[in-house]
């Protein structure tokens, strides 16, 4: 009988780790910048059972790359598992910011993160191919990324977070490499308005998006999340704004991720 329950036992959690969420390395193609970026792409451990699933793209940070998130919080392959979706985890080439640079051409992260790379996935996996089944977050630089794109691209992403975003560049004119991304601010202060989430408010559609925004209570990016929500609010824009004990680090992010997957979960379980 003992042996018996080590066999079943041990078959149990076989069966358990043979679907589990797989972890793939995909090579896309970016026509724009005529180069090859990888992205990580997280099934859940049902992708085989021939459904179609919603896709989470997930963006690093400054400093990051596409490998990042499920190296510093491999926790989110049981979130993919949990909530049942894709999670897409692009290459932002350190400083993009996510921008089309209109300085230099070689670095057109906009066009490849909203459309190239969202054209390859839907192709390559099997994926709720329209804005419904589509959600964007990420953190610091990718939090501003992906408030930036949803809100450029309101017809491709449905839902949009934000964890510890640096949603106002204009303060930070020698910071992270956004000069060399849009020029000097002090030459051209209109284009860092243009692209900082803050002064975007006003392109978002009456119920286009939902939207989740937080940041930690000690984080150096506090301040303008909380005029960002002050903002939403004033302009009557639907949001989730949270708040919490925290700072600018990968404890905060880790926790955080879990938030923002139980609400982008909602809207992609959300009925019409």
């Amino acid at each position: 009988m003992k042996n018996s329950f080590l066999i079943t036992a041990c078959l149990f959690l076989f069966s358990h780790v043979l679907i589990a969420a797989e972890v793939d390395t995909a090579l896309t193609y970016s026509k724009s910048m005529n180069k090859n970026i990888k992205a990580v792409v997280i099934k859940p451990d049902s992708y085989k059972t021939g459904k179609r699933y919603p896709v989470v793209y997930l963006l690093h940070g400054a400093g990051g790359n596409y490998a990042e998130w499920v190296k510093k919080v491999p926790g989110i392959k049981n979130l993919a598992d949990q909530y049942q979706f894709i999670v897409v985890c692009p290459d932002g080439n350190v400083t993009s910011w996510y921008f089309d640079s209109p300085v230099d051409p070689e670095w057109k992260y906009e066009t490849y993160v909203a459309k190239e790379l969202v054209s390859y996935i839907d192709e390559h996996y099997k994926t709720i191919a329209e804005k419904k089944g589509r959600a964007i977050t990420g953190l610091s630089m990718g939090g501003h990324g992906a408030l930036y794109l949803a809100i450029k691209h309101q017809d491709v992403y449905g839902a949009v977070g934000s964890m510890s975003g640096g949603v106002d560049i204009k303060p930070f004119p020698n910071g992270w490499n956004i000069s060399k991304r849009l020029g000097p601010e002090d030459e051209f202060p209109e284009r860092w308005k243009q692209n900082s989430v803050i002064d975007m408010i006003y392109r978002i559609k009456p119920g286009s998006l939902a939207i989740a925004i937080e940041c930690g209570t000690e984080d150096f990016f506090y301040k303008m999340n909380v005029r960002l929500h002050d903002e939403l609010s004033y302009n009557n824009i639907p949001h989730d704004f949270t708040t919490r004990p925290g700072v600018h680090n990968w404890d905060y992010w880790a926790n955080a991720i879990k938030f923002q997957s139980v609400f982008l979960s909602n809207y992609f379980n959300a009925k019409p």
